[in-house]
């Protein structure tokens, strides 16, 4: 898989979640570590990434639609946001 580039919604994420929510700047993960499932992130940490999903995709994603190993990694983040958002307008 081709790593994500500075301003792609990958790296988007990846920046949010490193700076903002785990707030280790050093720790390097990439699109497909997995961040859930290994207790970098936990639930409640889940709606502020929603958020920001919502943001960088331009979706709404209904939250009941959504179950934690949908947000395991950032791809499945991205997937699960075209599979169950709904384009904003």
């Amino acid at each position: 898989m081709q790593e994500p580039t500075p301003g792609d919604p990958a790296q988007q994420m990846i920046d949010y979640i490193v700076r903002e929510v785990i707030r280790r700047p050093a720790l390097e993960i990439t699109a497909e570590t997995p961040l859930v499932s290994s207790g970098l992130i936990d639930s409640l940490a889940l709606v502020h990434i929603l958020a920001k999903l919502e943001d960088v995709t331009q979706r709404h994603i209904p939250a009941g639609k959504v179950l934690p190993e949908d947000m395991d990694t950032v791809n499945l983040m991205l997937a699960t946001a075209r599979r169950v958002g709904v384009p904003r307008r």
